[in-house]
């Protein structure tokens, strides 16, 4: 694999008596040319790109030490912070997890229509759009595609140069909990295995140990090619169910572990904004409806941790097989999970909600010439990583794309920006700004019969909707405005 060279910056060139009027003319000529040619050296030298080690992470919630929730090791993790940008407040577009990739990988909004539920396929509701991983198949990349990036394996199964792969791997390592799984209720609906597991086998039982050797033999062989790579690796835990090896359940201390501090719904919440936790409730041993006990609600967060953990480790082993392979100086890493998840935060779990704990999810960029260990607190969206990518190795960006590139903040992480990130779920659409969170529910003919306004700067768990509050009239109507006016259609 070839390297790029380091870039020697010229000299400044000021304008004065001494700098002749054609010394300076020619300078500017020359930068301009540099930036008119750049790309389509880039175009015909495919293999002088960088490769992308593209890192999701099933209904990871930024509760991360890099974070600043020290409570949670995540030592890998926080290091790939420590050597690139982590995004203090990046948002998904829709927090379900085959509705948030297709967005996410087609670079476009969601609306009420298109991508809609976890089903969602991309290749369905966006016909013709050209996903990230086609697009730089197109432009030379070998493009692969290990565990869960897509909902489906098969989506857009063309833009991967070899067969996307996922592990075989049972849900569940203990017997009692394997006889558990698949069982009918009285409806006939298939039940699962317990919510929570905790056995003493090694890391490569589990489907994301499985993940993470198959990518580490990928990056052996791919860094023999001259062709550069686009890797994409898709953990699944800390995804239900909460299984995971017992030396991660080991790292926290269970009396140490205490319920959320919004574990109550919001005040003067809406009945829309509130779930039923449906996808928890196929589990063993969870009530199909109301409250979980308490003993419960503190096992699913334990065993959380425990998978945040466990997939940590797997990230680690896989960014150090980069680091031995010597391609660390010419891979951008992008790791991301694709929503948030509620820990019992407003009494729900899972996500499916228009809540910050649904929208916020954790978003860490590093590339080569990026300065490390830097973060920003400027507004991104999900859609805005595919352009990025584009900026980043040097291809055009396709037409459609509706985000924005952020690579600008990855040199000043201070600079102004987006003033507002929006998603939607179902009936509700939400916008997230510097100060407020406002979100709106409305019929399928666009009637509005619910919404939902949280003041961060006061109440950043949401504890309080202040929406009907009439010294705040003005701001709702504002946030209405600019919700119709710049969601998805």
């Amino acid at each position: 694999m070839l390297h790029h060279l380091p870039m020697r910056h010229p000299q400044t060139i000021r304008l004065g008596q001494s700098t002749p009027i054609s010394s300076y003319v020619a300078f500017l000529f020359a930068i301009a040319m540099a930036t008119f040619l750049l790309p389509r050296c880039l175009a015909e030298e495919p293999q002088n790109r960088p490769n992308v080690l593209f890192i999701a992470v099933d209904d990871l919630r930024p509760e991360l030490n890099c974070y600043g929730k020290s409570h949670i090791h995540s030592p890998n993790i926080d290091r790939l912070a420590s050597s690139g940008m982590l995004f203090q407040r990046s948002y998904c577009m829709v927090p379900t997890c085959g509705a948030s990739r297709s967005s996410l990988m087609t670079g476009l909004r969601p609306t009420k229509n298109r991508f809609v539920n976890y089903l969602t396929r991309a290749d369905k509701d966006a016909p013709g759009i050209t996903t990230l991983n086609t697009h730089f198949k197109n432009n030379g990349y070998h493009t692969v595609s290990n565990g869960k990036v897509f909902h489906h394996t098969d989506d857009n199964v063309g833009g991967w140069s070899e067969a996307p792969w996922r592990p075989n791997a049972k849900s569940y390592q203990l017997a009692e909990n394997q006889k558990l799984q698949g069982r009918k209720n009285a409806k006939g609906k298939l039940l699962r295995g317990p919510a929570f597991e905790a056995a003493t086998e090694d890391d490569e039982q589990y489907a994301d140990g499985m993940t993470a050797a198959k990518t580490i033999d990928d990056l052996r062989r791919l860094s023999k090619q001259d062709q550069p790579f686009f890797l994409a690796v898709g953990f699944m835990k800390p995804h239900l169910p909460f299984v995971a090896p017992q030396k991660y359940w080991n790292l926290y201390d269970r009396n140490q572990i205490q319920l959320p501090a919004n574990y109550k719904v919001p005040k003067d919440a809406p009945a829309e904004a509130i779930h039923s936790s449906g996808e928890l409730r196929a589990y063993h041993g969870i009530p199909p409806q109301g409250p979980v006990s308490d003993e419960t609600a503190l096992s699913m967060i334990h065993g959380y941790y425990a998978c945040v953990s466990f997939t940590d480790a797997q990230v680690g082993r896989v960014l150090s097989e980069l680091d031995q392979l010597g391609l660390r100086d010419n891979t951008i890493v992008v790791l991301w999970g694709d929503h948030g998840w509620n820990l019992g935060d407003h009494t729900l779990w899972c996500k499916h909600s228009c809540f910050e704990s649904s929208m916020h999810a954790p978003l860490i960029v590093r590339a080569p010439g990026i300065q490390g260990g830097t973060k920003t607190n400027a507004l991104t969206e999900f859609i805005d990583i595919y352009p990025t990518l584009c900026d980043l190795t040097g291809l055009e960006k396709p037409s459609h794309l509706a985000g924005r590139s952020f690579t600008p903040l990855l040199h000043d992480p201070d600079m102004p920006w987006k003033s507002a990130a929006i998603g939607r779920f179902q009936s509700g659409d939400t916008i997230r700004t510097d100060r407020y969170r406002f979100s709106e529910y409305t019929t399928r003919d666009g009637k509005q019969t619910a919404r939902m306004l949280y003041d961060h700067e006061a109440d950043p768990l949401e504890n309080i909707n202040v929406a009907e509050q009439s010294s705040l009239t003005n701001e709702v109507d504002k946030l209405t405005t600019r919700l119709e006016n710049e969601k998805g259609k």
